[in-house]
């Protein structure tokens, strides 16, 4: 018998961005159990009355409809990595920093709580934005990149993701991150030979052969990459291994799962071509490399006036986005697409992930302030 569903949470929009993002962390929505989540957030952006809202799986979709010269795509996954023992939320200070701890608070449910905020200034009837606004609340952004929701809405709801300028929420500290790294995950197989471990002369050990495999990840020189100004550092790891049949079986199989983060000036087919070169030695005796998932990155994207438009409003220079984010789906349909959000980017996924309180409002101030203007 399969545990019952989570409730759906309360959120009450008009409450301060840090309750907001607290009452979002509160509610679990770990990959693939975001339907709760998204019920209360679909329910609070209907009951604004000046959205356009639509569900498509467990992405909520809303939008204004004001005619204005210009639109803007707000963007934020809803799921989060598995909890580490760290819900419910807690605050706490450190170093003289308040803090907000939990899962999913930097990465990326104190952007979400800004974009509810934002819907809720902006989204009822009434008010008067500079630009319409799309808001996109998805889920499975955290696992492979077929489950993803924004994926789906790309393929079912096209039209809702057309804009001048998307902005992801992704942490970012406050600061725009521009374009971001693509992602390769490869499975290495290394075969082998099975045997009593009593005679293992007779076998060939798996696990044993993955040295080589190890070795060369151990060795890699990755390289940094100055594009448009920004650095970006790639990254070759191994992230999985697997192998072994009984405590006393010579493996006749490893399974070694390695992970690229590449930059934005490589596509996805110079990436697999870079890795297999890498392990061109392992691959002539035997290795068998097949690619289980892949996403391309998206250049800054810096001249694009939108783009230069918001870091100008910012008031701070721009840097790489060190990881992969939506902003690629965007930048692939010809969007100019940013990522800036309260959160800490070093902190996602981390068993101490935390939220800086004085990171929260100014965040939203700032959207505000910007969504309000008239320049486009």
């Amino acid at each position: 018998m399969s545990a019952p569903a989570e409730p759906a949470p309360e959120l009450d929009l008009t409450a301060d961005v840090l309750t907001l993002t607290r009452a979002l962390v509160d509610a679990p929505s770990v990959s693939g159990s975001e339907g709760p989540l998204a019920d209360a957030v679909e329910g609070a952006l209907r009951q604004l009355g000046g959205l356009d809202v639509e569900r498509v799986g467990d992405t909520v979709l809303a939008r204004t409809s004001l005619d204005r010269p210009t639109r803007i795509v707000l963007a934020g996954h809803l799921d989060t990595v598995p909890i580490a023992g760290n819900l419910p939320s807690w605050i706490d200070t450190v170093d003289g920093e308040d803090r907000l701890y939990g899962c999913g608070t930097s990465d990326m449910k104190a952007g979400d709580a800004v974009m509810l905020r934002l819907a809720a200034r902006f989204g009822v009837p009434g008010a008067q934005p500079a630009r319409d606004l799309t808001f996109v609340f998805y889920d499975n952004e955290e696992v492979e990149a077929v489950r993803n929701g924004l994926g789906r809405v790309a393929r079912e709801r096209r039209g809702w993701l057309y804009g001048d300028l998307a902005i992801l929420l992704e942490p970012t500290d406050g600061v725009v991150e521009g374009g971001c790294q693509g992602t390769l995950r490869v499975v290495l197989t290394v075969p082998g030979k099975r045997a009593h471990s009593a005679r293992s002369w007779l076998g060939v050990n798996a696990v044993h052969g993955a040295a080589g495999i190890l070795g060369t990840l151990a060795g890699y020189a990755a390289r940094e990459v100055e594009i448009d100004g920004l650095l970006y550092r790639e990254g070759l790891n191994a992230v999985r291994i697997e192998g072994g049949v009984a405590g006393n079986v010579v493996p006749d199989e490893c399974r070694v799962t390695v992970n690229f983060r590449y930059a934005p000036d490589r596509d996805e087919d110079q990436a697999e071509a870079h890795v297999r070169e890498v392990f061109a030695d392992a691959l002539a005796a035997g290795v068998t490399l097949e690619v289980t998932d892949s996403s391309g990155g998206a250049l800054p994207g810096l001249s694009e006036p939108a783009v230069a438009a918001f870091v100008a409003a910012t008031g701070q220079p721009a840097r790489a986005k060190l990881g992969w984010t939506d902003v690629a789906r965007f930048a692939a349909f010809g969007i100019p697409a940013l990522n800036y959000g309260p959160g800490d980017p070093n902190l996602a996924h981390k068993a101490d992930e935390h939220v800086r309180l004085d990171r929260l409002q100014p965040a939203e101030d700032a959207l505000i302030a910007y969504l309000s203007g008239s320049d486009a």
